[in-house]
C-alpha cells in the first residue's frame, strides 16, 4: 500500500512477523506535524497500534522511515478502508505486499483485488480531462471546454456498479462522428480483419452503430459484457499504464465519453469515444481476443514499474497498433489503426517495417506517439498472440501467481497450499464436465454414424 498525502510520501510493505499481526511500513517526509496527520487515519477509523518505531531512511533524502504494528484484533475492514481513504489521495501506483509466514518481505506495488477496487484510481488521470494542453485544437473554445468538464464530472462521479449517464451529443459532435464515422467504414471490408468484419454488423444491428447519432457507453457495455464479459467504464482522461492496464484484468476498458473538437475531425491528441467506439469495442466482443487482453492486464498485477513499461510496450504494439495475418494477407487489428484514415492504409502498405510479433523483442522497442509506426508486429493469429504473451508472462519475476474469478470478480492471488488445492478441485470438476460432454458428442457421433 502506498499513502500519498499532502505531507507524505509513503512506501508500504506489510510483514507477517506471526499470524493475526500486520505491520504496515511508510516513509514521512521531515515535516513538522506529518506523522500526527498520518496515524489520523488509523485513528478516525479506530484501527489501535500496539508499536510504532522511526528511523531515517536510507534511500530517501529527507525523509523518515515509520513501522506501525496493528493490533491482533483489528478488523480487516477497518484496515482496508485506512489503505482505500489512502489510496483516494495518491498520485502514483501505490505499494503492497501480499503476506504470509512463507512468503518472502519483499515489497510488491499494490493491485486490486475485487473490481470495484478500481473505485479508488480510476480519477487518478494524467492529462487532459477537462484541462488541454495550449496546442490542442479545442483549447481556445469556451464551449467546448465547458463540455469537456461536462463530460469529466460525468467520470469523476461514476462508481463500480453506475449505470453510464446518457449522453445527448450536440449536432457538431454527431457531424464530428459521422465524418469520422463514414470514411473509416469505407476502409474496414479490405483492411480490418475478420473477427473485427464480423462483429461491427452486431454492432450497427445492437447497439445503434451508424453515421447518425454516437452510440451510448451504456449500450455498448451491456452487449460487450453478454459477448465476453468486458465492460465500459467513463474514464476523464489518460491513466497510467499501470492503473489501465490494472482494469483490463478484471474485463474492465476505460474508456472516454467526450469527442474530439469539430475543427479537426481527422486528428485528435488523445483518445475520444471515435478511437474507443471505432477502434477498440468491435474485437471486446471476440472471446480470444477478449481473453488477450485480459492476458496482459493479469501479468500487470503486482509488476515492477519495469515490467509495467514492457507490458504497456507489448499493448502499444498489439491491441493498439496490431496487424495479423488472414489468408496470406495483412489485416489490421489494432484500435490506433482501425480508428484512424491515414495510419490503416500506411500500416498495410510496403512502407513500414513488418516484424513478427514475439514478446520478448516486441517489448523493448521503442516507438513514437506522435507519427506513423516505422514498424510493427505481425501476429499469426490472436490465439498464436495469447499463447506467445502467456509464455512470456510466465516468465514475469513475482512471488505469486493470480486468477480472475469470474464468479466473485476478484482476483485470486494463488499463494497458499489452501488456494491452490481449491484450484485443483475447481479444475478437476472442470475437466470432469469436459469428458462426459466429449462422452456424449461421441455417443451422438456413433448413433448418426
Amino acid at each position: 500500500m502506498k499513502f500519498l498525502q499532502r505531507s507524505m510520501d509513503a512506501y508500504v510493505a506489510e510483514v507477517d512477523v506471526e499470524p493475526g499481526k500486520t505491520t504496515i511500513i511508510f516513509t514521512l517526509k521531515e515535516k513538522a506535524g506529518a506523522l500526527a496527520e498520518t496515524l489520523k487515519l488509523f485513528q478516525a477509523l479506530d484501527v489501535s497500534l500496539n508499536h510504532i518505531e522511526s528511523r531515517p531512511s536510507k534511500t530517501h533524502q529527507g525523509c523518515y522511515e515509520i513501522l506501525v504494528e496493528c493490533a491482533p484484533d483489528v478488523e480487516p475492514e477497518k484496515l482496508e478502508e485506512v489503505i482505500a481513504l489512502s489510496r483516494q489521495k495518491a498520485h502514483s501506483p501505490p505499494l503492497v505486499k501480499e503476506w504470509n509466514a512463507k512468503q518472502t518481505k519483499e515489497s510488491v506495488p499494490w493491485f486490486p483485488q475485487k473490481i470495484n477496487d478500481i473505485d479508488h484510481f480510476a480519477n487518478r488521470i494524467l492529462s487532459y480531462g477537462e484541462e488541454l494542453d495550449s496546442d490542442h485544437p479545442g483549447f481556445t473554445d469556451k464551449v467546448y471546454r465547458e463540455r469537456r468538464k461536462y463530460f469529466a464530472d460525468i467520470a469523476y462521479n461514476y462508481k463500480h456498479g453506475d449505470k453510464i449517464p446518457r449522453i445527448e451529443y450536440t449536432d457538431k459532435e454527431i457531424e464530428t462522428w459521422r465524418t469520422i464515422y463514414t470514411e473509416l467504414t469505407k476502409l474496414y471490408p479490405a483492411y480490418g480483419c475478420k473477427e473485427f468484419n464480423y462483429i461491427f454488423p452486431l454492432l450497427q444491428q445492437n447497439c445503434g452503430f451508424g453515421p447518425d447519432k454516437v452510440p451510448q457507453l451504456q449500450d455498448v457495455s451491456d452487449f460487450l459484457h453478454e459477448c465476453t464479459g468486458f465492460i465500459l467504464r467513463p474514464v476523464a482522461g489518460l491513466l497510467s499504464s499501470r492503473d489501465f492496464l490494472a482494469g483490463l484484468a478484471f474485463r474492465v476498458f476505460h474508456s472516454t465519453q467526450y469527442i474530439r473538437h469539430h475543427s479537426a475531425p481527422k486528428y485528435t491528441p488523445e483518445p475520444d469515444i471515435c478511437h474507443e467506439l471505432l477502434g477498440h469495442v468491435p474485437l471486446f466482443a471476440d472471446p480470444e481476443f477478449a481473453q488477450f487482453s485480459q492476458e496482459i492486464g493479469l501479468a500487470s498485477l503486482g509488476a515492477t514499474d519495469d515490467t509495467i513499461e514492457k507490458l504497456a510496450t507489448l499493448y502499444w504494439f498489439t491491441v493498439e497498433f496490431g496487424v495479423c495475418l488472414q489468408n496470406g494477407e495483412r489485416k489490421a487489428y489494432g484500435a490506433g489503426l482501425l480508428s484512424s484514415f491515414g495510419e490503416l492504409q500506411y500500416a498495410l502498405s510496403d512502407k513500414p517495417e513488418i516484424l513478427p510479433f514475439e514478446p520478448s523483442v516486441t517489448c523493448e522497442t521503442k516507438y513514437p506517439i506522435t507519427e506513423y509506426q516505422p514498424r510493427y508486429f505481425l501476429a499469426d493469429s490472436f490465439v498464436s498472440a495469447k499463447n506467445k504473451l502467456k509464455a512470456w508472462a510466465a516468465t514475469i519475476q513475482r512471488p505469486f501467481q493470480v486468477r480472475y474469478n469470474a464468479y466473485t470478480q476478484k482476483i485470486e492471488v494463488l499463494d497458499k497450499v489452501s488456494v491452490l488445492q481449491r484450484l485443483a478441485r475447481d479444475i478437476k470438476s472442470e475437466m470432469s464436465t469436459l469428458e462426459e460432454a466429449l462422452g456424449k458428442v461421441r455417443m451422438i457421433s456413433i448413433s448418426q454414424g
